[in-house]
């Protein structure tokens, strides 16, 4: 898998010596990333929509996470585990719900644009919560269920089988290790993409400014016609 980063319109980072450095890419090779996330964290970045702040873009339907800093440049990719619910909503009192307790319904990675960081929880100590009102953090792969098979999942080549958790969000140990947890260490900003709503509700600025820019480019294609 190959990361345009003139296509997502963000510099690459670079090392001590003005080298570009490489992100970490965890994909399954050949699998491509979405027209949508690139422009989606393009557009992040050309607004400023983060006032500075490290960002990641997440697309459940592709299982596919991207982390970027505060300067817009990306610094891995990486598979994801989400919900094993489809849909973008979170249902009304869930988050106080014992996870045995939560039905398969509403066992959902919610939507949206969220801002979130570390904070305490009740049983897992310091978690990175992506949105603490619903109770979705990301973390690293748990194992203490063998039966669900979580690593596995996250190491197949396809995201068929990668909606397995309560909703949460999980990452390798080594992604969340050496990327998630230094890029969000002082909290950034969550960029859920949705699979049963449209992009318009979702991020309804992002969808205004993605439309304009495809007329423009509708325009001056005629143009040169």
């Amino acid at each position: 898998m190959v990361l345009a980063f003139a296509t997502f319109g963000v510099a690459s980072a670079k090392g001590a010596r003005g080298q570009p450095v490489a992100p970490i890419d965890e994909l399954p090779q050949g699998q491509e990333v979405s027209d949508t996330v690139i422009e989606l964290a393009g557009w992040v970045v050309a607004t400023k929509d983060t006032q500075g702040y490290p960002f990641a873009v997440i697309d459940k339907a592709n299982a596919q996470i991207l982390v970027f800093g505060g300067d817009g440049r990306l610094r891995g990719a990486a598979p994801g585990l989400f919900g094993s619910g489809v849909g973008d909503h979170t249902a009304p009192g869930v988050a106080g719900l014992a996870l045995r307790a939560i039905p398969g319904r509403d066992r959902t990675t919610p939507a949206g644009r969220f801002v979130g960081g570390f904070g305490p929880s009740i049983d897992a100590g310091r978690v990175l919560w992506v949105d603490y009102d619903s109770a979705v953090s990301m973390h690293p792969t748990a194992t203490d269920v063998p039966a669900e098979k979580r690593a596995e999942r996250l190491a197949s080549p396809t995201p068929d089988d990668n909606r397995i958790t309560h909703g949460c969000i999980n990452v390798s140990p080594e992604f969340y290790e050496r990327i998630v947890r230094p890029t969000f260490e002082r909290g950034g900003v969550f960029y859920v993409l949705p699979e049963a709503e449209s992009i318009a509700e979702t991020f309804p600025e992002f969808a205004k400014s993605r439309a304009t820019t495809q007329r423009g480019d509708g325009r001056r294609r005629s143009a040169r016609r």
